[in-house]
This record gives C-alpha cells, sequence and structure tokens, in this order.
C-alpha cells in the first residue's frame, strides 16, 4: 500500500519512512504543506500520515483541499497539537484517525492497518483465497499454518491483488502502490513478480491471471478447470 508522509522534522521523518518501508509500504515523503497539496492531487496514496505545524499551509488547510477534491485516501492526523478542540476540528475536517506526539510506535502501527483494513472495506485482519491466508496484522501470507517464504516486493504484489480479490488490479494501480514518485518500477518487472507468484501459488490451490491489456487477478486453480 502506498503512504504519504507530511513531516518537517527530518529525523522523525526518516525514522518514521524507514519503519513503514521495513513493513513493506510504499512511502513518499514531503516536508511542507505545499508539496503535501501539490503531491497528493497529483498522486494516488492509499494513507496520508499528515503533521499539522507545517511550513507554507497549516496542516488542517491541506486536509480541506483533499477533502474538497474528493481525495478518498484515509487520512491520520499526527501532531503535537492535542487539544480537544483541535482534535475535534481535525476530525469533522475529515481526518480518519487523529495521534498526538510522542506516541507508541506499535500503537502508531497498529492504527495503520485499521486505517488500510477500513480502505479495502474489510471487517476482519484475516483473508483466504484458495489455500492461501493473508494476516494484515503480521503481513504475512501461510498455507495450512506454515508461512510462505515470499520476497518483500511480492508480498506487496500478492497483498494487493488480495485486498482487490475479484477485481482487475491495473498494471498503473500496481506501479502506484508498490512504488514512490521518485521510484521505477517497468512492465516487465512486474511480469517477473507475476510470473514468480504463480509458480509459488500453484501448489496451494491459487493462481494470477491476466486480463490482457488491462492487469491481473486473483483466481482459484480449480475455478480455472
Amino acid at each position: 500500500m502506498r503512504i504519504l508522509l507530511v513531516e518537517d522534522n527530518q529525523a522523525l521523518a526518516e525514522g518514521l519512512s524507514t519503519i513503514l518501508r521495513g513493513s513493506g509500504y510504499a512511502v513518499d515523503t514531503v516536508s511542507d504543506g505545499a508539496s503535501a497539496e501539490a503531491v497528493a492531487a497529483a498522486e494516488a496514496f492509499d494513507l496520508v500520515i499528515l503533521d499539522l505545524n507545517l511550513p507554507e499551509m497549516d496542516g488542517l488547510e491541506v486536509l480541506r483541499a483533499m477533502r474538497a477534491r474528493h481525495n478518498r485516501a484515509a487520512v491520520m492526523i499526527l501532531t503535537a497539537r492535542g487539544t480537544p478542540e483541535e482534535r475535534v476540528r481535525g476530525l469533522d475536517l475529515g481526518a480518519d484517525d487523529y495521534m498526538i506526539k510522542p506516541f507508541d510506535i506499535a500503537e502508531f502501527e497498529a492504527r495503520i492497518r485499521v486505517l488500510l483494513r477500513r480502505q479495502a472495506g474489510l471487517r476482519t485482519s484475516v483473508i483466504q483465497h484458495g489455500g492461501v491466508t493473508f494476516d494484515l496484522t503480521s503481513r504475512t501470507f501461510s498455507s495450512d499454518g506454515v508461512p510462505l517464504d515470499i520476497p518483500a516486493r511480492e508480498v506487496a504484489l500478492l497483498e494487493l491483488l488480495f485486498l482487490r480479490a475479484g477485481k482487475v488490479v491495473s498494471k498503473d494501480a500496481i506501479v502506484q502502490s508498490l512504488t514512490g514518485y521518485d521510484e521505477d518500477l517497468s512492465a516487465n518487472a512486474i511480469e517477473q513478480y507475476v510470473s514468480r507468484l504463480r509458480r509459488r501459488l500453484s501448489l496451494h490451490g491459487l493462481t494470477v491471471k491476466t486480463a490482457r491489456g488491462i492487469g491481473y487477478y486473483l483466481e482459484s486453480i480449480s475455478a480455472t478447470q
């Protein structure tokens, strides 16, 4: 899933980016409100983590502009401004969560999982397709209780396919979800990831089908026979 981190404290931004990327998320960072507003308008994100005390443009103004454009990305406000009035204002403007600094990292990560699960329309943290189970909490895949050994990039792709099971996921959506705006992911690389996933999943009653010219989708092997 793709996250925009808006934080002007460089040390904190670098630390949170490292944690989020280590969990397999694609993370873009900006350090001022004007850049945040511009990037959020131009790119698609699943989640925006938004500080309020920002140079050039206050975080609440960024949030107001996002919602005025009907941007549906989940928004977590992460700020030192924590009066009840400020929390109410942020939530009323369209924030999905409001977390006050300093904060516990484990709780921060748990709240992100909740927001992303809600974005995907899921009520449970465990999803199963074919013989494969995906645990959103640990972000691991398993079959019959045995963890599957899948490289991080392929895990991110398979997670995307699981969360949108029953729908074709376009190649553009895959590129946007797996990379930041300063990274590059070629069509050939995606095809290689898909090919490797097919080989891994074929042992567990699941495959990745190609919607020619559009993208990819999950399907149980029994359904294809």
